[in-house]
């Protein structure tokens, strides 16, 4: 009897530590706005991977012999000017045999990426899916005849990766009626019809070809993108994030049949780019660059960025950023309290360029170390130093600075003024502790003399106390220049 009682103390004492563990998280939810919660695995993230194919890739930035001008490779069809005729007869040799959404899904999780953002439908109006609003898509057009975005969607529910659609939602260079962005001639080729295709493409809202024009844009918005939108989302699975881009002559009315069709799926993220300035979305986009933090007000955001030079795939791409310089980009886009949406371009026969590969793997093997000066933290209060980044994480009475050092101090000493003294310092390379001490305005701590990472060498710093919070959230109508708009 007296074992029996034993037991049933035993698990009412567990029965009770679940409830008040449950009533805890249950509080700590409440406590949080709809847009934080929604926002949260976002915010823990900070790091994802941009993907931008389609049968640009075929041409790789070059059309006849010319090497594309100006801007990305994914815009050849654009600047270029190719008919429409030309560029579906190209379209339809699309076979990317060596495609393999597995091996991409790992590699961007083996990189430390938590979410995938793939271009549904570029602005070349080809779908990357089996759709049945237009039989431009890559199941219906080419011989591959197999839906690229339901592959990538299993292998990311399969990784436990979220997933995210970019879609272009007013330009359609192929799709008649869609928005055609003008871009002169001398951004693609020498055409030596440069005068008589400008003047053309003044008088016809940037369209170089007459099909372009043999619908209207209402058309094209409810026969094409409203349909197709509504197919991401069903058709899919749990889908995170809808990436709109180039609201080229959207309308109100446009914006709102298509905020219509996320009505039924409020925990899908957008951004800023459906229709400006009076659709906002829920984060911030500046492209190919890091904001100042005067441009930052208190608002989420997320800069997508390119490896080289290209979005799209580029044949003859030689821009390419060191693994080190991304990594740093990571750093200081988190500690301004932003995402990193890094992209790659595959090749047509599907296959990642080397080139992108060799930079996440070392993004990678440095995440594997030192990730948890990126994931889940917030921007510090603490002014960028000289030597490098320092993010944060708060615990209910203590902060956590993550101290990245870029730029090794010669005299081996990292001095943060203007706070107290910390509980401990630890090079998160090695695990080894340093040694701190107090100085005149704040602490100093002492640095071994080589640093432990040539990439970047973090000190995780853990204060007495609790530093004040860093501004944070939605709460601006800034917004960002699209550079290829």
């Amino acid at each position: 009897m007296f074992k029996i009682i034993k037991k049933m103390k035993k698990s009412f004492s567990l029965l009770v530590f679940i409830l008040l563990v449950n009533f805890s998280c249950t509080q700590n939810k409440e406590d949080k706005s709809p847009q934080d919660l929604k926002m949260e695995w976002w915010r823990e993230a900070r790091f994802g991977m941009f993907i931008h194919w389609g049968p640009y890739s075929l041409w790789g930035g070059v059309y006849h012999g010319h090497q594309q001008r100006r801007g990305g490779a994914e815009w050849i069809m654009n600047r270029c000017k190719i008919p429409v005729a030309e560029y579906q007869q190209v379209a339809a040799t699309f076979n990317p045999v060596r495609y393999d959404a597995d091996t991409w899904v790992r590699l961007a999780k083996e990189a430390g990426m938590k979410y995938i953002v793939m271009t549904s439908k570029h602005h070349d109006g080809f779908a990357m899916f089996k759709s049945n609003a237009s039989k431009f898509n890559i199941v219906d057009f080419t011989p591959y005849k197999k839906d690229v975005v339901d592959e990538l969607a299993k292998a990311c529910r399969k990784h436990g990766m979220k997933l995210g659609f970019y879609y272009s939602q007013a330009q359609d260079w192929n799709n008649p009626g869609g928005a055609t962005a003008r871009r002169v001639m001398a951004e693609g080729w020498a055409n030596p019809d440069s005068v008589a295709i400008d003047a053309y493409t003044a008088a016809h809202n940037g369209s170089w070809d007459s099909v372009q024009q043999s619908r209207s844009m209402a058309d094209y918005i409810y026969q094409v993108s409203i349909p197709q939108v509504r197919e991401l989302l069903t058709n899919y699975g749990d889908i995170a994030i809808i990436w709109w881009d180039t609201p080229t002559n959207m309308t109100d009315e446009f914006a709102q049949k298509l905020m219509a069709e996320l009505a039924p799926y409020p925990q899908v993220i957008t951004n800023d780019r459906l229709k400006r300035p009076n659709y906002p979305g829920d984060h911030k986009t500046p492209e190919q660059r890091i904001p100042d933090p005067s441009e930052l007000e208190g608002f989420d955001w997320e800069a997508c960025m390119t490896m080289g030079s290209s979005w799209g795939y580029k044949s003859w791409d030689t821009e390419w950023k060191s693994a080190e310089v991304l990594v740093q980009n990571l750093l200081r886009i988190a500690s301004l309290g932003g995402n990193y949406l890094l992209n790659i371009g595959p090749t047509p026969l599907g296959e990642i360029p080397q080139e992108s590969i060799e930079r996440l793997q070392a993004i990678g093997r440095w995440m594997r170390v030192n990730g948890e000066a990126v994931y889940g933290t917030q921007k510090s209060p603490v002014e960028k130093p000289d030597w490098g980044y320092i993010t944060r994480k708060d615990g209910k009475k203590t902060t956590t600075l993550y101290l990245s050092v870029c730029d090794w101090p010669s005299n081996k000493k990292i001095v943060l003024d203007g706070l107290k003294d910390a509980k401990s310092a630890v090079l998160l390379a090695n695990n080894s502790k340093l040694k701190t001490a107090k100085s005149a305005k704040g602490f100093e701590i002492q640095l071994p003399d080589r640093m432990p990472d040539p990439v970047t060498t973090v000190i995780k710093l853990e204060l007495k106390g609790k530093l004040g919070s860093a501004k944070g959230g939605v709460g601006s109508s800034k917004g960002f220049d699209i550079v290829d708009e």
